[in-house]
């Protein structure tokens, strides 16, 4: 009898010591729930950089006096509508770029190609900031120039990268340089406007037409589709197909700069432009 009772004794000391070995294992093995726990984060290696959340951006645009009238035409208020109906952050300023003093009042291809590539390594060249200290601020550069880039004299033949002299061989080698440079950030978007002209009474036919081959140039083929240069055809808007800034939107007949009224005019054509860079509608 007492064998019995022993084996019945044996028997449910297995089964207890089975049961707790069992749900021993389940406790190790399954993961305690934790509301403040997440899924540990990306290392610095692993997340993108210089890249913003979708509807933000900082933009923005160098000019000379042109550009101020288009500025003042509305295209800081034209942002800030577009922000409120949108609900997005684009964020854009202007600034006169280069200034006067000490570099000298020239934004021209020659100009940008000097500040920007040939004295390009630093931060900042004569006070104007290079690519590497705009690029670290802005996600959008926007840039022109003015319209005396259109007095582009004949080509000697002897095309020079570091020459000042406005021609169309010299315009191109800038403009190459200027594109070779752009592309090496990559995180930020360029747009160029093609140059602003001047009226008939101003301009002579020669240097009318050579400013028209120049920008077909930079629209049909210096342009690439792919890359993160884009243009805003400026020189368009204000010719509509011809040689010269149409009278109609000329401060005067002797005065190239363009007038309210056309300033009013193309303000909401530019920021629709930058926000379709932005947006990656820009190449369609």
């Amino acid at each position: 009898m007492r064998s019995k009772w022993l084996i019945v004794l044996i028997v449910v000391a297995v089964l207890i010591l089975s049961l707790g070995g069992y749900l021993i294992y389940r406790i190790l093995l399954t993961p305690t729930p934790c509301g403040n726990c997440s899924s540990p984060s990306p290392s610095k290696s692993e997340t993108p950089t210089n890249l913003l959340p979708e509807g933000q951006a900082k933009i923005i645009f160098l000019h000379h006096s042109t550009g101020q009238v288009i500025w003042d035409g509305g295209v800081k208020e034209w942002f800030d509508n577009y922000n409120i109906e949108k609900g997005t952050n684009f964020q854009v300023e202007e600034r006169v770029f280069p200034k006067e003093s000490p570099y000298g009042w020239n934004n021209y291809p020659f100009d940008y190609y000097n500040i920007w590539v040939k004295n390009g390594g630093g931060t900042e060249y004569k006070t104007e900031p290079t690519l590497n200290a705009l690029t670290k601020d802005y996600n959008v550069i926007v840039f022109k120039h003015c319209f005396l880039v259109s007095h582009i004299e004949v080509d000697s033949g002897s095309p020079n990268v570091d020459s000042d002299t406005k021609s169309i061989e010299n315009y191109k080698l800038q403009y190459n340089a200027l594109q070779k440079e752009m592309r090496k950030y990559k995180d930020t978007k360029f747009i160029v406007w093609t140059g602003a002209v001047e009226t008939s009474e101003v301009l002579l036919d020669g240097p009318a037409n050579r400013t028209k081959i120049f920008f077909d140039w930079v629209k049909n083929e210096w342009d690439e589709k792919g890359d993160n240069i884009f243009i805003f055809d400026f020189y368009n808007l204000e010719t509509e197909g011809g040689l010269y800034l149409k009278n109609e939107y000329a401060a005067s007949l002797t005065d190239s700069h363009p007038n309210e009224v056309f300033a009013k005019k193309v303000a909401p054509i530019f920021g629709q432009r930058v926000v379709d860079v932005i947006n990656g509608k820009s190449d369609e």
